[in-house]
């Protein structure tokens, strides 16, 4: 047992009496302007529980721990929850914390293992998160009433701070001792993390629609392949072109042979498919595209993916697949907030993954080539849901408008056309 630990062991009662009063009202809400509301916070070597409970009593979900067995005790009676009793050496969480503090905490951490220390901590903190941590205002390592200290100023807290990576900003201040009697100067660091990317994600809506991502990756594709559980004309209409276009193109010498390979893979789901969109779907299919229907016969069928895979100039595979939220409809590719993530290959197998299962679910027994006589049918027994079940689930083309002359024609027609 080093002598910091025997320090807290034997004065632990002592310890938490002068310190649970403290008042860090300020110091608590410049951290807590970062966190969101209800956010989950860890509080790392929480000493006497203090500031945990001025968490939870705003509101947040907090988790915490200190490293004496007999603090973490008297904590655990102050918050009304547990506490555990650990080191800074066991934490293993990843991206789970809105918000880490480690006050007056990490001052007893020696200088050779403060970035592994800092680096645990940083890695159990969200994307987005705030980091805040505190030192006596110093340099150096000293003894002081049998317990060993790591003093820091800005340069020395920079320094450990710049092995951590996806630092979005620092604020560091001094601030007084809040111990009446103490006239020490402590160092106070707010750390935020660099929110995640989202180059990987297409929000949808006006600000990243979905369709030109789809446009792009089917011009960049030898191989198509597309598994939504409904289609409609008004999504359809906007896919067309470009996928006529990639299974008419030839190579750069006009030969024949590099058009792209298209599959479509669909389903009669809970009716909401346009038998519209399926005779669209017979066009492409007289264009060389491969599609079937699958039959759910009540079941379900749900499913959002796009897969792209072509060759680099090496001869490997490449490959990218958008699996989300979004069927083949207007409000889908272009104008609802819908998720789809980007898996590239190399890089994830997701990607092989995918396309695994495409290749199985297009090869079932119930995955019927589309014809005409099947819309037919379909079209016959057809009953929609009367509410919309899906974004986009009950769009309709608008009706078209008659031309100049053909307004004219219904005029002079001696036929009472309109009721």
């Amino acid at each position: 047992m080093s002598d910091t630990h025997r320090y807290y062991e034997t004065q632990a009662r002592q310890f938490f009496a002068e310190t649970v009063g403290l008042e860090m009202g300020e110091l608590h809400r410049r951290f807590l302007d970062a966190i969101p509301a209800g956010g989950h916070l860890l509080d790392a070597g929480c000493g006497s529980g203090r500031d945990a409970k001025a968490f939870l009593a705003r509101g947040y979900r907090v988790t915490a721990f200190d490293a004496s067995p007999a603090l973490a005790g008297l904590a655990s009676e102050h918050l009304g929850q547990s506490v555990a009793v650990r080191r800074f050496a066991e934490v293993e969480e990843t991206a789970l914390y809105d918000g880490i503090w480690a006050c007056a905490s990490l001052l007893h951490v020696p200088p050779a293992e403060m970035p592994e220390t800092l680096a645990r901590l940083w890695r159990a903190l969200k994307p987005g998160g705030v980091f805040y941590c505190s030192f006596k205002l110093g340099l150096g390592e000293r003894e002081q009433q049998g317990r060993y200290f790591t003093d820091a100023d800005e340069a020395r807290l920079s320094a450990w701070l710049e092995t951590l990576d996806e630092v979005a900003d620092v604020h560091f201040w001094r601030s007084a001792d809040r111990r009446p009697e103490r006239g020490e100067q402590w160092l106070n660091g707010l750390i935020r993390r660099a929110v995640a990317p989202v180059a990987r994600l297409v929000s949808g809506g006006e600000g990243n629609p979905f369709l030109p991502h789809l446009c792009r990756a089917i011009h960049g594709a030898d191989e198509i392949d597309l598994a939504v559980a409904f289609v409609k004309s008004t999504g359809l209409r906007l896919l067309l072109p470009d996928l006529l276009a990639v299974l008419e193109r030839a190579g750069e010498d006009g030969c024949p042979g590099s058009a792209a390979r298209v599959r479509v893979l669909t389903s009669d789901y809970l009716d909401v498919t346009d038998p519209d969109a399926l005779r669209r779907l017979m066009l492409l299919q007289e264009q060389g595209a491969q599609v079937r229907i699958f039959e759910c016969a009540g079941g379900s069928f749900h499913l959002k993916a796009y897969l792209f895979a072509g060759q680099d100039e090496q001869g490997r595979l490449r490959g990218q697949a958008f699996i989300g939220s979004s069927n083949i409809s207007r409000q889908a590719l272009l104008e609802g907030l819908e998720w789809n993530y980007r898996i590239d290959y190399p890089g994830d197998a997701g990607f092989l993954e995918a396309r695994s299962r495409f290749e199985e679910l297009f090869a079932q027994p119930r995955a019927l080539p589309l014809s005409h006589a099947w819309i037919d049918a379909y079209e016959a027994r057809r009953a929609p849901p009367p509410r919309a079940v899906a974004p986009g689930s009950q769009e309709l083309e608008p009706l078209p408008e008659p031309t100049a002359v053909q307004r004219e024609a219904l005029k002079a027609t001696p036929f009472k056309v309109f009721a």
